[in-house]
């Protein structure tokens, strides 16, 4: 078995205790076979053999993922994740080798938090992101309602009524049932239509997408418990430059998946990581990236708890993104 191919099976079986010897092979991996991590790393003058913790090893800002096509070794770049965005707005993309690897480790990490997705009815109310083609959220989604064994699962883009009886029919059913939404399409339906369905999985994705006010997460979840009559609020933690999710089930705590861990940066001094609990900048290793870069400084602020849970506190606005200067053009 080649060295590439035993990497992508090791990530399929990766556990606590092998996660910090396997992130460790991806990135000498990476930064040999990918171009824009490679000069990225070396513009920070690090020596690649002096990394022996996951923590030393150095986070690509997530912007470059607007600017540079972003691969690990010599593929065909066919499919593209792309994020929304604004008229004119640069998006980032996520160019990606095998789409069935990652909706593999997609459906095993929803199934290690809520169980097989086969014995759920899967609904998806993501209307901003059907309006495109090329988002992985679709993409996963959709694999969801195709495994999930009740013909009730799908997308419900314009048909709200018809969402709202598919709702009842589940509760009368008694159905396991999971309603999968971007943040404002969820609020508009509670809105128009209110249901007491105390069983119900409501997961948010995140996001007004420019459509309505933007509110405090505390704020938007109250809103949708009364408009669904359910205890809690799930939501998903996951974007285009990442293959892996974390889920919440309540008050606003992600779990990683398996293939994923979260460490905080010092915002004064970002090459400063720690696996401790602090508040900080959120770095993500994610081991799905293995063909693109599984090493991402992001824009998110939040909080790593002792357990490895984390919370996101908000946005890094306007600040300077190192070594971004040095990789532009």
């Amino acid at each position: 078995m080649d060295f590439v191919k035993s990497l992508y099976e090791r990530v399929f079986s990766v556990d606590e205790s092998s996660f910090e010897a396997l992130a460790l092979d991806v990135f000498r991996y990476q930064h040999q076979n990918n171009p824009v991590y490679r000069d990225f790393v070396n513009h920070l003058g690090v020596a690649v053999e002096s990394i022996r913790k996951m923590e030393q090893i150095p986070f690509l800002p997530i912007e470059l993922f607007k600017t540079h096509i972003i691969k690990s070794g010599d593929w065909g770049a066919n499919l593209c994740y792309e994020s929304s965005g604004t008229t004119g707005q640069i998006t980032s993309k996520h160019w990606v080798k095998d789409e069935d690897f990652y909706l593999k480790i997609a459906e095993q990490i929803f199934t290690n938090v809520y169980g097989e997705v086969k014995d759920y009815t899967v609904l998806a109310l993501l209307p901003s992101y059907l309006e495109r083609s090329n988002s992985s959220l679709v993409a996963m989604t959709n694999r969801f309602t195709q495994v999930s064994e009740d013909p009730s699962s799908g997308f419900f883009l314009n048909n709200a009524k018809q969402l709202y009886n598919t709702l009842l029919q589940c509760k009368k059913e008694e159905k396991k049932t999971i309603l999968l939404g971007v943040t404002f399409g969820l609020l508009d339906f509670v809105d128009e239509f209110q249901i007491d369905f105390p069983d119900l999985i409501v997961m948010e994705t995140g996001g007004m997408k420019g459509r309505r006010e933007e509110l405090i997460r505390e704020e938007v979840h109250e809103i949708l418990k009364r408009g669904f009559g359910v205890k809690n609020i799930h939501s998903e933690y996951g974007m285009t430059e990442l293959l892996s999710q974390g889920y919440s089930q309540g008050n606003g705590i992600f779990r990683c998946g398996y293939t994923m861990k979260v460490l905080t940066r010092d915002i004064n001094d970002p090459l400063t990581v720690t696996n401790q609990v602090r508040n900080g900048g959120i770095n993500i290793i994610d081991l799905a990236n293995v063909h693109s870069c599984a090493f991402i400084e992001t824009k998110d602020l939040g909080k790593v708890y002792s357990d490895g849970t984390f919370e996101v506190l908000g946005r890094i606005d306007n600040s300077d993104v190192r070594g971004c200067n040095l990789m532009v053009g």
